[in-house]
This record gives C-alpha cells, sequence and structure tokens, in this order.
C-alpha cells in the first residue's frame, strides 16, 4: 500500500464523506439489472421495490453506444422518482476505458448520490482501477454535499483481474465485493465455451472402464460426470473477499429458460460462500431469493447448535452427530443471515419466527 494505515480510512478530498470501516451486512440475494433507457423496464422499477434485494440501473454491456446517454438519464430520473425503501440502488457504468464512464460518475454522483448504494464497475484489472474509482468518487462527492459514501463493487472478467484479486479487494475501504464475469472472463482466458455461466456437458470426469476376467473393457458403457467450469474462480474469491470483509457474488446464468441448471448454479455458489447472485429476468429473483435464505430446517439446526454447545467450548452429539466450537462458528453464520433476512422478507419472518417458537 502506498498510504500508511493510519491513512488508510482518511477522506480522499476535502469534504468528502469518511471511508466506512466495516461494510453493511445488507442482504443482497439478487442484484436484479434493468435497463433505465428501456421505458417498458423502467416502468416496472417502482412495483419491483421490496420483491428484490437489490435493483441495478445497468449503463454497460446490452446498452447500445447511441443509448447511452438516455440510459444514463433515464436512471437519474427513476432514482428522483422512486422511494426504494428496503431495496437497494445499484448501477454498472461503463468500463473504464470507455468514452461514457466520466460523465456516468460525474452525472449520477451530483444528481443521485444520496440514493446510489454501490457503484459496480465492470473488467477491473488491478487496484489502480478501484482507487481512480475511489479518488473521483471523494471529489464528486465532497462537491455534491453527500454525508454517505458509495460503495464500490468489482467486477472478475479478466485473467489479470482474478490473478490481482487480493490487491484489488484492499484496494479502497468502500469496496462492497466482487461478482464473477464469466462470459468475458471465458473471452479472455481462451476457454473454449460460448455459454454465459453454468457448466459444460464437455467439460467432465468420466467413470474408470471395468475389468472382466482380468481384462480392462475400454469399450463398456460408463457413467460421466459434468463439472463446473467456475469452481476455482468462485473459491478464489470467495477467500479474497472474506479475508477483506466484502462480498462474493455469482454473476449472470444467461440460459433463462433452464431454471433447474440456475438454481444448481446459485445453490453451489451459495455453499461455497457468495451472498447472492445476478438475476437477467424476473424468474431469478425467485430463484436467488429462494437459494441465498437459508433453509427452515438448516436454521432450526443451527439454533439447537448454538443452545447446546452454550459457552461454545467442548463438544455434543445432536442427531448422531458430533458439534464443536467450528459447528458453532458455522451455526453463527446461518443464524445471522436468517436474522437479517427476516428483517426484510415478512414471509421468511414467519417461518423462522415459526421453528422459534416450537423451539
Amino acid at each position: 500500500m502506498s498510504r500508511t494505515a493510519k491513512d488508510f480510512f482518511a477522506p480522499l478530498a476535502v469534504g468528502a464523506p469518511a471511508p466506512p470501516r466495516e461494510i453493511p451486512a445488507r442482504p443482497s440475494r439478487a442484484i436484479h439489472f434493468f435497463d433505465p433507457g428501456n421505458e417498458k423496464m423502467a416502468a416496472k422499477v417502482p412495483a419491483m421495490v421490496g420483491t428484490v434485494d437489490v435493483l441495478l440501473g445497468n449503463l454497460e454491456d446490452a446498452v447500445k453506444a447511441e443509448n447511452k446517454e438516455r440510459s444514463r438519464q433515464g436512471l437519474v430520473d427513476i432514482a428522483k422518482a422512486t422511494d426504494f425503501g428496503p431495496t437497494q440502488l445499484w448501477t454498472r457504468i461503463n468500463s473504464l476505458d470507455s468514452p461514457w464512464v466520466l460523465d456516468d460518475l460525474t452525472t449520477l454522483v451530483p444528481e443521485i448520490g444520496d440514493k446510489l448504494d454501490v457503484v459496480m464497475v465492470p473488467k477491473v484489472q488491478g487496484a489502480e482501477d478501484i482507487h481512480y474509482v475511489d479518488r473521483l468518487l471523494a471529489q464528486l462527492e465532497a462537491k455534491a454535499g453527500l454525508t454517505r459514501p458509495v460503495l464500490v463493487h468489482a467486477i472478475l472478467e479478466t485473467a489479470r483481474g482474478v490473478a490481482n484479486i487480493e490487491e484489488i479487494c484492499a484496494a479502497s475501504p468502500r469496496m462492497q465485493g466482487l461478482s464473477l464475469g464469466p462470459a468475458d472472463l471465458a473471452a479472455d482466458r481462451r476457454m473454449k465455451t460460448t455459454r454465459v455461466g453454468g457448466g459444460h456437458p464437455g467439460y467432465l470426469v468420466r467413470q474408470d472402464a471395468p475389468r472382466v476376467d482380468g481384462e480392462t473393457q475400454y469399450d463398456a458403457e460408463r457413467a460421466s460426470y459434468q463439472q463446473d467450469l467456475w469452481h476455482y474462480t468462485i473459491a478464489r474469491m470467495v477467500d479474497a473477499c472474506a479475508m477483506h470483509g466484502i462480498y462474493p457474488y455469482y454473476g449472470p446464468f444467461g440460459d433463462i429458460l433452464d431454471t433447474v441448471a440456475c438454481e444448481d448454479q446459485f445453490r453451489n455458489a451459495f455453499l461455497l460462500g457468495c451472498v447472492g447472485a445476478w438475476s437477467l429476468h424476473p424468474v431469478q429473483i425467485q430463484i436467488a431469493n429462494r437459494v441465498f435464505s437459508p433453509s427452515v430446517e438448516d436454521v432450526a439446526h443451527a439454533r439447537r447448535v448454538i443452545a447446546a454447545m452454550g459457552d461454545g467450548t467442548g463438544a455434543v452429539m445432536i442427531d448422531g452427530k458430533m458439534e464443536d466450537d467450528a459447528s458453532v462458528k458455522q451455526c453463527q453464520v446461518m443464524v445471522a443471515l436468517a436474522d437479517e433476512l427476516a428483517a426484510i422478507d415478512p414471509e421468511l419472518r414467519q417461518q423462522y419466527d415459526a421453528i422459534r417458537i416450537e423451539d
């Protein structure tokens, strides 16, 4: 770090709000993307407030060059006209090498910085990209008189970004999290897949050939098992985020109609430590809300373990399984998440409260 530790939490511009010392654990199971320049999409935004944890006005990919300014102004208009309540408002700005990104920031922060929770930065290559956005945000916040800093979220879309992942996470106190960007990352790595997220039928392991009478039957029918192309990257992202107190997310799942595979991929990410995923269609909001919320059964078990362990030392047997201090820590993560979600989701609160009463 070029800055000393004592200066790390000092504002980067005179009059800017102090950088956060801790990133709040706000529920963000689904980050739902919409094009603010699309009138049909924009009209649906007010009704979606409260049904999704994060609404993200997309200004980058999927917005044609001739529509960039319209989408940017559309996001300003939507933000000013909408009370987002418990729903967070994020935006994905254009890439830092584009001709639109400077106008994105210099327009959005002064106009709607008081409502904008997170700026998502695409194709982040290293800490230098975050340093640039960090300083610029501080200057704009100071000029606009904002009292709350806008947070920054980076998308991993290049091999260099993955290689520099720890530096990116540590680049600024305003770092909120990271998302996997599988399509651009696949292209940058020269991976041989054209899918947007998810697995690939060719990426597999095959059962060993059976032996009959001492001979290996290579032409025998053998089971194969499809593997996850993104396991390494997600696991590395989760570790880097956990180390720096920020949050990892699965990115887009492009096959909207394959809700079964989408749910499987989201659940893999959830089990590995991700806190949410992108939603490209309302049906994926329902999937993400379900997958990234602990099940009633898991919460009930977690509460039993915490209650049985008392001060958290030693070990106990519950339903034939040994539970110890490490188990308690796992269970505390589960219960804390359930409490956070219950505060914003009435249906989940009712379900979790029901098992609390039964306990």
